[in-house]
């Protein structure tokens, strides 16, 4: 697996890759697939110190490889900078599958080109969601079309109605990428419900909370957030706001509780770490989403699982994740958004700011529909189809025709990788080309240690 996109940085998508890694070595830590044995090995780019090879829980290896970040995490486009390394551990590993996470992820399109060209097969998860007509969104879906031009499989994690083409999760990456929509498959996120249990006595019994976790970023709609809490403070005097997460947006919510003097009802908890979310939820009775894109929240799933009522923005593949009676839905609006928050409010101030519902039962319910075990099993037929079925031809003259159909001009770039696949030349010929092989940073257990692996 690899991804731009994993701990120590936080958010859905690495939550994503750790809870799958971990359920597929928990099917027996060397994954059976068509009678192929192979490791899960995780690839992402260095956060700060951590580089090289480290072990996670059960053994999961992941190698931290330098490189330079441009955006978010994001590494610098360059088709080549990353392949010496990744060809190492495409060999070194045994690999037969490269299955890479989310379309702002750099990392993930070089490494589905460089395995494609060692014969190797690919399959790309796709975790977000862009439009059509600006310049950010046309540049990321021509990267996506190229990137994904020989693709074997491609999972999104929201399914669609076409009435809504442009803000569902497969009709999406379809339309974006140009695929054949028989080669998508769509696998919901989970979570692990055993860790996020309500608590019906965790929060204030003298107000009702709001509780947003979040990115504190634009498309997590905090400018609307910004809007809605000084007239809801405003008012239900009875109702006060937990804000977890960390972001650019930070800085206007400061001044806004300063502007309008909200520091008793308003609390910026700053950032945190994954094994406190449940920690922050079970504070609340309202959990409150403003996405203006979203392809699924994980976030909604886990306030759900820990008692709390939803309210969230109707964008994206939300509707799809929770049943009706745990979620009130809104246009990404200001008005919209006050009118269900207020609903929302009147049930609790109705019963005594106590939860309407049985918070045991939501917990219950999500157990029953979300799990990670789910995910892998599905994940592993869609790497058996990758393994049995043969999409596309690999020769080098068709992928440059599938390529060329992008008008891209990097096509051309593919003459000069054909020269390092693994099966094309001799071993001993890679003696004239040192850039084709990389030391990997020594190995590092959690604690740091090194185990001196090269």
């Amino acid at each position: 697996m690899v991804s731009d996109f994993f701990y120590p940085n936080i958010g859905g998508v690495e939550t994503h890759l750790y809870c799958l890694a971990q359920c597929l070595i928990a099917r027996g830590h060397k994954v059976i697939l068509a009678d192929v044995h192979f490791l899960i090995v995780i690839v992402t780019h260095a956060y700060g110190s951590r580089i090289g090879i480290r072990y996670l829980l059960n053994g999961l290896k992941t190698y931290y490889l330098p490189g330079a970040i441009v955006y978010n995490q994001s590494t610098l486009p360059t088709v080549f900078a990353f392949f010496p390394r990744l060809r190492a551990i495409f060999v070194r590993e045994q690999i037969n599958i490269v299955h890479g996470h989310q379309a702002f992820s750099n990392l993930s399109y070089e490494a589905i080109l460089h395995a494609k060209t060692m014969g190797l097969k690919t399959c790309f998860t796709d975790h977000s969601l862009f439009g059509f007509a600006d310049t950010s969104s046309i540049l990321m879906n021509k990267c996506l079309k190229f990137s994904l031009s020989d693709i074997d499989h491609i999972i999104c994690v929201s399914n669609t109605r076409f009435e809504w083409l442009v803000d569902r999760s497969k009709e999406n990456t379809v339309l974006r990428a140009a695929l054949d929509p028989h080669r998508v498959s769509v696998i919901p996120n989970a979570i692990i419900p055993e860790h996020l249990t309500p608590d019906p006595h965790a929060s204030d019994p003298n107000f009702i909370t709001i509780v947003i976790l979040s990115r504190l970023v634009y498309r997590k709609g905090m400018d609307l957030l910004l809007a809605i809490i000084p007239k809801i403070c405003t008012t239900f005097p009875y109702v006060k706001f937990l804000i977890a997460g960390d972001g650019p947006k930070k800085i206007d919510l400061e001044q806004m509780v300063e502007c309008h003097f909200l520091h008793g009802r308003v609390q910026l908890l700053g950032s945190f770490k994954h094994h406190q979310v449940r920690e922050v939820l079970i504070q609340g009775n309202i959990f409150l989403n403003t996405s203006l894109t979203e392809a699924f929240c994980i976030a909604i799933l886990e306030a759900a699982s820990c008692g709390l009522l939803v309210v969230s923005t109707k964008v994206g593949g939300i509707p799809e994740v929770l049943p009706s009676h745990m979620i009130h839905l809104c246009k990404p609006e200001v008005d919209d958004l006050l009118s269900e928050l207020s609903k929302a409010i009147a049930k609790f101030r109705e019963n005594g700011n106590k939860p309407p519902f049985d918070m045991l039962s939501f917990h219950r319910e999500i157990a029953r529909c979300y799990s990670w075990s789910n995910v892998a099993k599905r994940t592993e037929i869609v790497y058996n189809r990758c393994l049995l079925e043969s999409v596309y031809s690999t020769t080098l003259i068709e992928r440059l025709r599938r390529l060329d159909e992008c008008n891209c001009p990097s096509p051309q770039i593919l003459w000069m990788r054909k020269v390092v696949r693994k099966d094309a030349l001799p071993p001993h010929y890679f003696g004239l080309l040192p850039f084709a092989f990389a030391r990997i940073p020594d190995a590092c257990n959690v604690d740091g240690s090194g185990t001196g692996a090269s």
